[in-house]
């Protein structure tokens, strides 16, 4: 056939359905089948899987002409997915067009899901279209003759691939498309994204800086116009004195009529804990919910998360109280309404939740906006900007992940062995390693045959061995089924399983928050109230308790920060409070706080950086507010200290949120010496920042997961894991030899370089930086705490106090406030 009658067969197949290809699917199905890569951008629930299954079997069919008497067996296509709950949904659509069109393609799924027998099945013979996860494909390459298996391979679709950029997961996939692009010689590479600001270098990324594969593909666009409505809940009663104590719980009696006008509603939290208490408490104040309402986040059982998606599907449920765990495509039917609980703190993660409203073509998508405090209003304002102006987030990509290229390496050396100057070229041609140099690689080499320098001596560490040609190959069978255990660039906190004592599995709790337990607790979880009775090996055992509780696991992914395009369009809102243009309805509500704000400080303008003082009993707040989000914050107000702290001793306690940050001292700071002499350059600042803060705590976390992901530790094997106090103890032992024998470790230096780099973000803190000192410093000292510092100082104590003692104190401090 040639390309015109292959198109044909497509269109005919949209016929069949009723249903009109959009034009960006017809570009992709033109521009894969003329031999093209590229990058599809296209919002979820727009047909985007039909765009590149498609061409994918149009290929085969062209190839070969007999393909509904003769089947040709054999790997064609892998679809990577970075969600194992999404591959069901893939292979359907998958399925559909091959039986459509009556070739006789297989389609198959290999994720972490996937039985042994289906395995075993798959090593005998692949199917012809795989989907799989980024760690399965990289399994798959530590099989024994894996060219052999991905030899025919004409394309490879990466989907979600804003998702994976900008983490290891993502420069997993470059390393393996590297690999691939050699094997495959008619591959066919191609990502598929939601909207992000850097769509260009997203291309990049995927298909190689300065390679053939990038000069040889498109951008296509699914110019869909998303019509995106933000309603937000606005408190009939504003406190002046706003706190983000009660997760938004007040307002819980203005949700209940979304709930009842509409089939189904899903109520996004930002952590796993307020999805827990917001579950709890819609049941305590309406039990005629029970059984028609339900919980959806990452540490539910597998079969409770399935149960509950097919209840979405077939709209049986009428709420499900979420996290993050639906944001990404998990298909089903398109809700009628979505409610954001708190600022999602990010504009496509925002974007996202909204497009699960009206989920088809051309649908409008409704999101309702609940504050868990008045100043999120300022939040849901400028939502509104970014949803009408489109301007969503840059992802950017992570450089020289050493640890992930030795797990790389590893992986080649167990399977079929490497030889470094056929691999070299393939790894230098990636958007992670293209800077890497000669001695960084010799360094690599010689770590996976002896350790490092300072580890020559202990046999564990030399995993790989140099054949007489100078292959690199792993010839011991117990590493190389320890390496194949650990194939993967996630790090969690190691998490226990939560059993009852008679057997059945509940979910997955971080150790941390089970080892503050003891025996008889009660605390809530997967929406039951659990008393704890032991821990066994990684399980901690549980039954069910009839006890009211307070206690909720926390999470460490609970502390979201702004990102840098959220920041921006933040300030923006507040500029206009500053000059008394209230436009929109949450900006009006908000009148009565800037009109409190500015009676004892200032709103501040685009010209001006605002600082408070004030003294309590306990003791001098001191108040910056640069409005850049928690992260940055955390870094200026440490860098801010310890430069207060050379110009005189002084001890300060920290406290930031999203707006601003707080210093609070037995005695006063002195700010006009602060401003004199100019602490808030950007002169110095690395090495300013590096003593301020514990840099080497902070770096020491995160090699735990460098000397995991690399394979110097070890995580156990399955069902035996290692407890994370061990982890972390092997990881420091190694940290702290480097630190004091080998400080030019490639490893120990990377550690440092991720944590100035991602979890400090040092770019933004310049940045913000060089914008205050640009800006007039306005310093007002004020006789108590105003609107804006309220919620900072109340974050403070709720470290120190219970709920109840909280909430009692901060009655008692607004009631003073508004005298």
């Amino acid at each position: 056939m040639n390309r015109e009658e292959l198109y044909q067969v497509a269109q005919n197949w949209f016929d069949q359905q009723n249903w009109k290809p959009f034009k960006f699917q017809k570009d992709t199905w033109k521009a894969f089948l003329q031999g093209k890569n590229g990058l599809l951008n296209a919002p979820t629930g727009s047909g985007k899987t039909y765009a590149l299954w498609f061409p994918i079997v149009l290929n085969y069919i062209k190839k070969n002409p007999q393909y509904k008497t003769k089947h040709k067996k054999g790997l064609k296509a892998i679809w990577i997915t970075p969600l194992r709950a999404l591959s069901q949904e893939i292979r359907q659509s998958a399925e559909r067009v091959t039986a459509d069109l009556e070739t006789q393609m297989t389609v198959g799924i290999r994720t972490g899901d996937t039985t042994a027998k289906e395995r075993a099945g798959q090593k005998k013979q692949m199917p012809d279209l795989l989907i799989t996860t980024p760690e399965s494909l990289q399994l798959l390459l530590a099989t024994k003759g894996y060219d052999k298996i991905f030899k025919d391979c004409s394309a490879i679709v990466v989907d979600e691939w804003h998702e994976l950029l900008g983490t290891k997961r993502g420069v997993q996939m470059e390393l393996a498309l590297s690999r691939l692009k050699t094997i495959s010689k008619d591959l066919r590479i191609w990502g598929i994204s939601a909207t992000i600001g850097n769509l260009d270098q997203a291309r990049e990324v995927l298909l190689g800086p300065q390679t053939e594969a990038l000069e040889n593909s498109v951008m296509i666009r699914a110019n869909i116009k998303k019509k995106i409505k933000v309603k937000s809940i606005i408190p009939k009663k504003m406190e002046t004195f706003p706190w983000r104590g009660h997760l938004g719980l007040h307002l819980l009696e203005d949700v209940v009529p979304i709930i009842n006008n509409s089939k189904t509603t899903l109520l996004f939290t930002n952590t796993r804990s307020q999805c827990e208490i917001w579950f709890q408490k819609i049941l305590e104040k309406h039990p005629e919910y029970a059984g028609e309402i339900a919980m959806h986040h990452g540490s539910i059982n597998k079969e409770t998360r399935l149960w509950v998606e097919q209840a979405i599907r077939n709209e049986s449920l009428k709420a499900v109280v979420c996290t993050s765990s639906l944001d990404l495509g998990v298909d089903f039917a398109p809700v009628e309404t979505v409610i954001q609980i708190g600022g999602p703190k990010g504009v496509a993660r925002f974007l996202q939740r909204a497009g699960r409203s009206g989920h088809r073509p051309g649908k409008e998508s409704v999101i309702h906006f609940l504050p868990t405090h008045a100043m999120e209003l300022i939040e849901a304002s400028a939502l509104q900007v970014a949803v009408k102006d489109n301007a969503v987030e840059d992802r950017l990509p992570y450089l020289n992940s050493f640890d992930v290229l030795l797990q790389y390496l590893t992986t080649l050396a167990i399977s079929d062995g490497f030889y470094p100057n056929a691999i070299f070229p393939e790894i230098k041609r990636t958007f992670c390693y293209q800077g890497i140099t000669e001695d960084q690689w010799q360094w690599l080499l010689n770590f996976l045959v002896m350790g490092s320098q300072s580890l020559s001596s202990y046999d564990e560490y030399k995993k790989v061995e140099v054949e007489a040609d100078g292959k690199f190959k792993v010839n011991n069978r117990g590493i190389a089924m320890r390496h194949r255990f650990q194939i993967g660039t996630i790090v969690g906190d190691a998490t226990i399983t939560v059993k009852y004592q008679t057997g059945g599995y509940i979910g997955s709790i971080e150790e941390y928050f089970i080892s503050k337990l003891t025996r008889g607790d009660v605390f809530t979880f997967a929406g039951r109230n659990l008393e704890f009775i032991r821990i066994k090996g990684m399980q901690a055992h549980v039954r069910n308790s009839t006890k009211k509780t307070n206690k909720v696991p926390s999470w460490m992914g609970g502390r979201l920060s702004f990102s840098a395009q959220m920041s921006e369009l933040l300030r923006q809102e507040l500029y206009k409070a500053a000059a008394n243009d209230l436009q929109g309805p949450e900006l009006k509500s908000l009148k009565p706080i800037f009109d409190k704000q500015r009676e004892e400080s200032i709103v501040p303008t685009p010209a001006e950086f605002l600082i408070e003082t004030f003294k309590t009993r306990d003791g001098y707040h001191h108040i910056f507010y640069p409005f850049e989000g928690r992260a940055v914050h955390e870094a200026m107000s440490s860098l801010l200290s310890y430069r207060i702290s050379l110009l005189q001793p002084i001890t300060v306690s920290l406290a930031f949120n999203d707006y601003g940050f707080e210093m609070l001292s037995d005695k006063p700071i002195d700010i006009q010496a602060v401003l004199d002499n100019d602490l808030f350059t950007t002169d110095y600042m690395l090495s300013d920042l590096q003593k301020s803060l514990n840099s080497n705590e902070m770096a020491r976390r995160k090699f735990r997961d460098i000397a995991v992901i690399s394979g110097m530790v070890f995580t156990g094997y399955p069902n035996k894991g290692i407890k994370m106090k061990h982890l972390q103890s092997n990881s420091q032992l190694l940290f702290d030899v480097f630190k004091d024998y080998e400080a030019d470790n490639l490893l120990f230096q990377q550690a440092f370089t991720e944590t100035f780099e991602h979890q400090l973000e040092e770019g933004r803190l310049r940045m913000a930086l060089t914008r205050i000192e640009r800006q007039t410093i306005v310093w007002k000292e004020c006789s108590k705490a105003t609107p804006f510092s309220f919620p900072i100082i109340t974050d403070r104590l709720r470290e120190k106090l219970s709920s109840e003692k909280l909430a009692d104190r901060i009655k008692r401090m607004t009631r003073m406030l508004t005298k």
